[in-house]
C-alpha cells in the first residue's frame, strides 16, 4: 500500500461528531483531567453492552520476578463459553483507558469466539512509564491459566489481543517471554491498529500528521509519557516492529488489522511485511474505530474477521449467525 486516502465513511464522521459533542476530546488534556473526561466518553461508546453469563473483577497477583504489584482484571464470560481464554489489552496511548473503556469490544470478541475474556487494568503512564504496563501485561499472561482454573473455566489455550498501545503491550509481552527463553504464553494474537514503532516520519505519519482523529503530535506526547528517552524507543520491547527476525518467527500466528486513515497505518504494514502476513486494512475509518461496534457495521465486521481468525487458529469451527 503506497498511497493513502483520507476519505472517511460518512457514518463514522457522524458518529465521531456526536461523541465529540457529548463528551469532548480527553486526549488533549493532562492525564488526570483527561482520564475523568475519558470515563464519560467510555460510557458513550459502551452503551447497550452485550449480555454475558458472568462479569466480575479478579486480581492478577503480584509477580516478584517482574516486580509488579497486584492489579485488577475484568473477566467476562459468554453464555456458551468454550475452553480457553482471551486476554484483551486495552488501548489508550499508554496513558488512558481501562477494562471499562473496551468492555463492549471485548464482549463482541468473547461472543464471536466463544472465549471468556480477561482485561487487565495495567498501570498507566506518565505516572508509571515503560516498562510498568508491559510488565503488568506479562504478569497477566503468566497468571492467566491459573486464574482461569480458579474461576471455574474450562482449561484451554490462551489467545492475546489488543488495540493501539494495548497491541504494543500484547506483542511486546510475547517477545519478552521469547527473549527470556520461556514458553510462548499464547497460541494466537489479534492486534488492532497497533503502536509498533516510534517512527514519526513514516508514510502514514506524514499523510495523517494532523488527523483526522489521532495526530502525530498526540502520539509524540504519548511516547513522551510512556518512554521519554527517544533512543530507548528503538528497543524491540518498546517498538516490536524492530524485533529480530528469529524472535518474530517464534511468535504464534498473528492477525493484524489497521484503520485506513491513521498515522499508525504504516506501523501495521511494516510489521505485516516482516511477519509475512496479509493485514486487514479497513478503508474510510480512523484510529479507534472498533469502539464504534454498537453503531458502525465496519467495526463489527472487523471484529468478526478477527474472531474468525481466532476460531480457525484455535481449531474452533465457525458457528452460524451474524454479528452481535
Amino acid at each position: 500500500m503506497t498511497a493513502f486516502s483520507a476519505e472517511l465513511l460518512p457514518e463514522l464522521v457522524a458518529l465521531q461528531a456526536e461523541a465529540d459533542a457529548a463528551t469532548g476530546d480527553p486526549t488533549l488534556l493532562p492525564p488526570s483531567e483527561g482520564r475523568a473526561l475519558a470515563a464519560r466518553r467510555d460510557g458513550w461508546w459502551n452503551r447497550d453492552l452485550l449480555e454475558m453469563a458472568r462479569a466480575e473483577d479478579l486480581e492478577i497477583p503480584a509477580d516478584p520476578e517482574l516486580g509488579t504489584p497486584a492489579v485488577t482484571a475484568r473477566l467476562i464470560v459468554p453464555e456458551t463459553a468454550r475452553p480457553g481464554l482471551l486476554v484483551y489489552v486495552h488501548g489508550g496511548g499508554f496513558a488512558f483507558g481501562s477494562p471499562a473503556s473496551h468492555d463492549r469490544c471485548a464482549r463482541v470478541l468473547a461472543l464471536e469466539t466463544g472465549l471468556p475474556a480477561l482485561l487487565p487494568d495495567y498501570r498507566l503512564a506518565p505516572e508509571h512509564p515503560f516498562p510498568a504496563g508491559l510488565h503488568d501485561t506479562i504478569a497477566t499472561l503468566r497468571a492467566a491459566p491459573g486464574l482461569a482454573r480458579a474461576a471455574g473455566l474450562a482449561p484451554g489455550g490462551t489467545v492475546v489481543a489488543g488495540d493501539s498501545a494495548g497491541a504494543n503491550l500484547a506483542l511486546a509481552a510475547l517477545l519478552s517471554e521469547i527473549a527470556d527463553g520461556r514458553p510462548v504464553p499464547a497460541e494466537a494474537a489479534a492486534l488492532f491498529y497497533g503502536v509498533f514503532d516510534a517512527d514519526f516520519e513514516s508514510p502514514s505519519y506524514r499523510a495523517f500528521r494532523d488527523g483526522p482523529g489521532l495526530t502525530r503530535d498526540k502520539m509524540r506526547r504519548y511516547w513522551n509519557w510512556y518512554l521519554p528517552d527517544p533512543e530507548a524507543r528503538a528497543t524491540p520491547l518498546a517498538a516490536p516492529a524492530r524485533a529480530a527476525a528469529p524472535a518474530l518467527a517464534a511468535l504464534p500466528p498473528v492477525f493484524l488489522l489497521a484503520a485506513g486513515v491513521d498515522p499508525l497505518l504504516s506501523d501495521t504494514l511494516v510489521l505485516a511485511e516482516r511477519l509475512g502476513v496479509e493485514p486487514v486494512v479497513v478503508p474510510g475509518v480512523t484510529h479507534g474505530f472498533l469502539q464504534m461496534s454498537r453503531d458502525l457495521p465496519q467495526a463489527r465486521d472487523a471484529l468478526a474477521a478477527a474472531a474468525a481468525f481466532i476460531r480457525k487458529t484455535t481449531q474452533e469451527p465457525t458457528t452460524a449467525g451474524g454479528n452481535p
